[in-house]
């Protein structure tokens, strides 16, 4: 299957066929939160008394493509009625600006969603991402990587946290080092320009023997590296199990097998991390946003 078709199948998980429900207009629009164009995200105010837990949306596209527009409306609609705002970020494209810049720009619009806690009425220390595909590897980064507060800095935002109560990843890719997913999924994986374009690689091809510095920034921003014991919950869900090895480079990138990896690794640190496989999943599997409320209300 292309990755455009996988794209669509998670996007069409993520929606729940969304019928004729329809977006509300975001209560603050493209608001900055940093220099470059892409550097705006969408704020939905919850009603409600007193300050909202906030769900912030991610959006995929291999790091280089979708948008804040991406937001399921479903899941937006759901939130709001349950009393949780929503918001929904850009980021700077791989193709823009290599790693770190689409993962610490989604840090950078988590920190300056805290600095606007109180004037937006956001609680902020119930903050939870929900990312599909390469927004849910970032979702998955910002809930595993230790904080990125900047005490000494002279920027008042940089000196907030980035830390999450929870995430919510729809097939996301748990690690994206060339040699650790290719033992994991198979060779196929090798042929998904997201490693590539993430470090600037000119072709797919460098991925089979990649330099040195670009295998230490796809260890640093594989979320699995950065999994210990203090880490917030996290649910990872997929549609299916693909065969392994993966036949096509789109089945190989958002392959079941690299969450089971990263539950894994959780389950040994003993962090909770649901694995959830829509096709198998069982009234016992909470559904991502009933595990979003649990996490959010506490």
């Amino acid at each position: 299957m292309k990755t455009s078709l996988i794209l669509t199948l998670l996007m069409m998980m993520a929606a729940a066929l969304t019928g004729a429900e329809v977006a509300s207009e975001p209560t603050f629009k493209d608001v900055s939160y940093g220099p470059h164009e892409r550097n705006k995200l969408d704020v939905w105010q919850a009603k409600g008394e007193g300050a909202r837990p906030l769900l912030i949306f991610i959006h995929g596209g291999g790091w280089a493509g979708g948008s804040k527009a991406d937001v399921p409306v479903k899941l937006l609609n759901y939130m709001l009625a349950q009393g949780v705002s929503v918001a929904s970020i850009n980021y700077r494209y791989s193709t823009q600006a290599v790693l770190p810049a689409p993962v610490h720009d989604a840090a950078r619009a988590v920190q300056f969603l805290r600095s606007k806690a109180g004037e937006w009425k956001l609680n902020a220390e119930r903050f939870a991402a929900y990312g599909i595909s390469a927004g849910a590897t970032t979702s998955l980064w910002l809930a595993y990587h230790d904080d990125l507060a900047d005490a000494k800095s002279s920027d008042a935002v940089a000196r907030l946290s980035t830390k999450l109560c929870a995430a919510v990843a729809l097939s996301p890719q748990t690690s994206i080092e060339p040699a650790v997913i290719t033992g994991w999924v198979g060779e196929q994986v090798l042929l998904h320009p997201m490693m590539a374009r993430a470090v600037g690689a000119k072709k797919v091809e460098d991925m089979k023997k990649p330099k040195a510095e670009w295998v230490k920034v796809l260890h640093e921003f594989s979320p699995i590296t950065h999994v210990s014991r203090d880490d917030p919950p996290v649910l990872i869900s997929n549609p299916r199990v693909d065969p392994l090895p993966a036949t096509s480079a789109g089945s190989a990138i958002h392959h079941a097998e690299l969450g089971a990896k990263l539950k894994e690794k959780a389950d040994a640190a003993g962090v909770k991390c649901i694995l959830r496989i829509e096709e198998k999943a069982g009234t016992e599997v909470p559904k991502p946003e009933a595990f979003l409320l649990e996490e959010l209300r506490r």
